[in-house]
């Protein structure tokens, strides 16, 4: 499962790093054109990300930053002590692009989920497409503050009963505010199942996360993520986390891709809770 991540990875480096470079055997005006285009991929991607704040992305909220990325996320859960965790290989991250201006669109890869506990099977979760679009944004020398909408959709591809039996459709606001080295980014949504909706349920989902630039590439972080739940197995219910985490990036890489890490811990406060004391290992290859 590893090994074609890594590929995956690599090769996009590759492709991004020096675009003229695979085509060196082919037809050389294909090269030139093929060069062309992504050079003005590249470039649209560097100034719509100069026209935003420069913070990075946290570990569980979805930024309304727009982002160009390779991510891959693991996730450590636990749903009661003393019960074996389940970790979730991916969680749904994957391809970030910038394809047109104030516009980014995320493929995410189906998670593999393994269960520790051998009565309950592993398998694949739901694929997820995700688009932002950027309705206000300035750098930091001109405001430092954003305004994103989102609309997600995750589709029933899971196996072994490792995810949703129906498509779920997530629209989402997004804003961020930055005052010298602090910033907070939020996000305020609620799931709506494509059918089923008094089995499945809806979710109102709030989070918030307040982040310090301590050193040039350390972001420590606390994020509060909040989820009302509406229908479903667990109606009128509530639970809330605190997230405390770190985020150290961008690390260079090449000339054209970095490698940000980010790290944490979500601790339930609430007397509701799926779980508790999940651990989150983020990796992202921006370019």
């Amino acid at each position: 499962m590893f090994l074609p991540l890594r590929r995956l990875i690599l090769r996009a480096a590759l492709l991004l790093a020096a675009p003229g470079t695979v085509f060196a055997q082919g037809d050389h005006a294909a090269a030139s054109d093929n060069s062309s285009f992504w050079t003005r991929w590249i470039r649209r991607s560097e100034r719509n990300k100069a026209e935003q704040p420069h913070w990075l992305t946290p570990i569980a909220t979805t930024t309304p930053r727009l982002e160009q990325e390779l991510r891959y996320d693991i996730d450590w859960s636990q749903a009661r002590p003393g019960m074996p965790y389940t970790t979730t290989f991916g969680n749904t991250k994957g391809l970030e692009l910038i394809p047109f201006d104030d516009v980014e669109i995320i493929f995410g890869i189906p998670s593999y989920v393994a269960h520790g506990d051998p009565a309950v099977s592993d398998g694949w979760g739901d694929a997820q497409l995700l688009v932002k679009y950027r309705l206000l944004a300035a750098d930091q020398a001109h405001g430092d503050y954003i305004l994103t909408v989102f609309l997600s959709s995750s589709f029933p591809t899971a196996t072994e009963g490792n995810g949703q039996p129906r498509a779920i459709v997530t629209p989402t606001v997004a804003y961020g505010k930055g005052w010298g080295d602090f910033d907070i980014q939020g996000t305020l949504g609620v799931t709506e199942p494509v059918g089923s909706t008094s089995a499945i349920g809806r979710t109102y989902i709030w989070n918030h996360t307040f982040q310090f630039h301590a050193l040039e590439k350390v972001w420590p972080e606390l994020e509060v993520n909040q989820a009302w739940f509406s229908g479903g197995r667990n109606d009128g219910k509530s639970q809330t986390f605190l997230t405390p985490g770190v985020v150290i990036g961008r690390l260079p890489v090449t000339e054209a891709v970095g490698l940000t890490v980010g790290v944490g811990v979500q601790i339930a406060v609430s007397a509701f809770h799926t779980a508790n004391h999940n651990y989150i290992l983020s990796l992202r290859a921006p370019f």
